[in-house]
């Protein structure tokens, strides 16, 4: 056999061998694997603690390899960043508000020892909510101070919430905008809803002392427990603490509701009152404010009597449970 017939036969030879070869480390290979693979389904079939031990690994490994793609498939194209807590807060630089509403906030931040920067808050939305419904702002912040003490999370006993005490059940459309009821407790949402029921309140009575006696649920009752005067007593001292000239609201015609005879010292309170003093906290202003106002500032005790005899929730329910 010439060289190059050997040469060919031995390369043949060679090939041969090897494919047989690769052939017999592939199948021993795989027979290898297989029985490493019964070995461990075996093994994680009797140790539940290391199969679920091996899923979290893989899980970690996998969300480690596409971190980019679980990010969007957890979050949608069109979802919003959450604000920061500041930016929910209710809160404002009362240093930044014009100078008449800095007054009122560190009046009634000192007065109701609330801290400045929620009341500078309130206090713009109220000026805000005044001018677009053409109420003064510094009665809707004398309705708040009355009411609530400025606690947004107050509640009656029958279901009155929020800073302005709102019957919530009762006025749940005008929450519809605002995402429900449970806005009731949003400060500012909650004063937004309050002056829409009192523009209501006084559009109905025709005047500033029956839309409040409409308010808090008395427009049907004898009296309103001095209500009406309390408010447009703070009233009064809230526009003096503003720097602006105190003046007398527009009362209702109601009947006058019969009363015990008073001492004659208060029947004649109005002719014998005092200059305003400067603290507005403690002191009268008996000589700018509206009659109702002045009884209530010159008798202590009817403040008490109004709490006692009826309260703002029951009025409501007792007398005009449309409103």
């Amino acid at each position: 056999m010439p060289a190059s017939g050997k040469f060919v036969a031995s390369a043949r030879t060679l090939g041969h061998k090897t494919a047989n070869g690769f052939l017999a480390l592939t199948h021993n290979g795989f027979a290898l694997l297989g029985l490493v693979v019964a070995i461990a389904a075996l093994t994680l079939i009797s140790r539940p603690d290391l199969r679920q031990a091996g899923e979290a690994q893989l899980r970690q490994w996998l969300d480690q390899r596409h971190p980019q793609e679980l990010a969007m498939a957890e979050t949608p194209d069109d979802a919003q960043v959450q604000p920061v807590a500041s930016d929910r807060a209710t809160a404002a630089n009362p240093k930044a508000l014009p100078k008449e509403q800095a007054a009122v906030a560190y009046w009634l931040s000192k007065k109701y020892r609330v801290a400045p920067e929620p009341i500078a808050a309130l206090v713009s939305a109220a000026y805000e909510q005044g001018k677009s419904n053409k109420l003064d702002p510094t009665l809707i912040l004398a309705i708040m101070a009355i009411e609530s003490s400025f606690n947004p999370f107050a509640q009656s006993t029958v279901g009155a919430q929020g800073l302005m005490q709102v019957m919530t059940s009762v006025h749940t459309d005008k929450y519809e905008s605002f995402g429900g009821q449970h806005a009731a407790f949003d400060p500012v949402t909650n004063l937004k809803v309050g002056v829409k029921v009192l523009k209501e309140c006084i559009a109905r009575a025709g005047s500033i002392e029956g839309g409040l006696r409409y308010y808090v649920g008395a427009a049907n009752l004898e009296n309103d427990g001095g209500y009406a005067a309390k408010v447009l007593a703070e009233h009064q001292r809230l526009r003096l603490a503003a720097g602006l000239r105190a003046e007398s609201l527009m009362t209702a015609k109601v009947a006058a509701p019969a009363a015990k005879a008073k001492p004659a010292a208060i029947a004649t309170k109005d002719e014998t009152a005092p200059a305003p003093a400067t603290d507005l906290n403690t002191e009268p202003v008996a000589s700018a404010i509206a009659p109702a106002a002045t009884l209530a500032l010159a008798q202590p005790g009817l403040n008490a009597r109004r709490d006692a005899t009826i309260t703002r929730a029951e009025q409501v329910a007792l007398a005009d449970p449309k409103l």
